[in-house]
């Protein structure tokens, strides 16, 4: 059996009092709150094993560089790649896409030549391919969604030609929560010879990934939506592209050799890791991920949807309300509006009832633009959040509907 009892006894963040209302957390699709083995770890990373990694002979340097590349194995294994030294970590999911923009586009795009998007993107995986292509004077093409917010895949064949270079695609919506066929858009891009980047930021903690099964180029993804800490992430890509693509920084541990007149730069995956990388989160990561493996993968998916179910069929009781995204697969995104009811008015009136939501154009502004809409107001449920909360939540909107119209 599910033990959330159990689970939230192992999140802190959920026992404290907002406006003097027991917190109930819904914006987990931005940051999740962290496990006491993950706290922990950081904690004892900041107090005790301080030492740089990859550079000193001294006890704390070897202690940190074991736990580093440790967590490196334990990604890998995570996500099933191939390679450990196939997985580059970074600040976060902006921080791999923009390193992946860099340097895929230094090697492999030029004048002319097409990037593809979709209309459902975070702006994360979205800006730094405009950027890109105003650098280099190339296109950007976009796949658009329907009006249950599926992709139109059937569409996409048509937008490959020879120029193309590059698929970029979310793994699940930020916004509709919807989970995309990512095998099937990858076997497709690959039958035009297009490799693949996956924004993972929303998939990864919602049933992750099997980057060998689905045979994407890149895939991406941020710790503090794992339940890791801020400020670390990760880009895995295969070895045939990262081998050919120049280092996005340069600095201390990229390098093999320097002169004073050249540079040969380091085997991977440290050729991409310039300066001191992040050691304290990414041991961090490392416990998160043991965390939610030791809770179980399957058994967390499986509680979640049941969440998500139950949110559905209370919010549906509330006379307009309208969820966007209702295509299946889902995460446990819920974005919506209420008829007369400004997203931004309901998300502070449930903050004072102690309830954390998110409202606005939640950095996917073409899909609002998409839905007609200035923005929505968004719950995302996490595995140590209840029934009980989701009631008490809806029953507080109504409310709150009644009071604004």
């Amino acid at each position: 059996m599910f033990q959330i009892q159990t689970i939230r006894n192992d999140f802190p963040a959920l026992h404290q009092k907002v406006y003097g209302k027991p917190l109930i957390y819904f914006d987990n699709a931005a940051t999740t709150h962290k496990p006491k083995p993950v706290i922990n770890a950081v904690n004892e990373m900041n107090s005790l094993i301080n030492g740089n990694i990859h550079r000193a002979f001294h006890y704390l340097g070897n202690v940190c560089t074991e736990r580093y590349e440790e967590a490196r194995e334990t990604v890998r294994a995570f996500l099933n790649a191939p390679h450990t030294d196939e997985i580059i970590f970074t600040a976060g999911t902006t921080s791999a896409i923009n390193m992946a923009a860099f340097s895929f586009g230094e090697r492999y795009v030029g004048e002319g030549d097409e990037i593809i998007i979709t209309e459902a993107e975070h702006h994360s995986n979205l800006v730094p391919w405009q950027l890109l292509c105003e650098r280099k004077n190339a296109v950007l093409k976009v796949l658009s969604v329907d009006d249950d917010g599926r992709l139109q895949t059937e569409k996409l064949p048509q937008l490959f030609s020879k120029k193309t270079r590059l698929l970029c695609i979310a793994q699940a919506s930020n916004v509709l929560g919807i989970i995309n066929p990512i095998r099937e858009i990858v076997a497709t891009a690959h039958a035009h010879g297009v490799p693949v980047l996956v924004d993972g930021a929303q998939g990864v903690v919602h049933g992750g990934i099997d980057v060998q099964d689905a045979d994407c180029d890149f895939y991406v993804f941020s710790g503090h939506k794992l339940y890791a800490p801020t400020g670390v992430g990760v880009l895995y890509g295969k070895r045939k592209w990262l081998e050919e693509m120049p280092p996005y920084q340069s600095g201390g541990d990229m390098i093999a050799s320097v002169s004073l007149t050249h540079t040969t730069f380091n085997t991977l995956p440290l050729k991409f890791e310039a300066g001191t990388a992040n050691f304290t989160g990414v041991y961090g990561l490392k416990k998160a991920i043991e965390y939610i493996q030791n809770v179980g993968l399957s058994a967390i998916h499986d509680y979640e949807q049941t969440l998500v179910r139950h949110a559905v069929q209370l919010m549906q009781t509330i006379q307009g309300l309208h969820i966007y995204g209702t295509a299946a697969p889902k995460t446990t995104v819920l974005s919506f509006n209420i008829d007369g009811v400004h997203p931004t008015d309901a998300a502070q009136m449930l903050d004072k009832m102690g309830i954390a939501s998110r409202s606005g154009h939640l950095c996917a502004e073409p899909l609002m633009h998409r839905f007609h809409t200035q923005g929505m107001l968004r719950f995302s449920f996490a595995f140590y959040n209840t029934k009980e909360e989701i009631t008490a939540t809806v029953t507080a909107l109504d409310k709150i509907k009644k009071m604004l119209i």
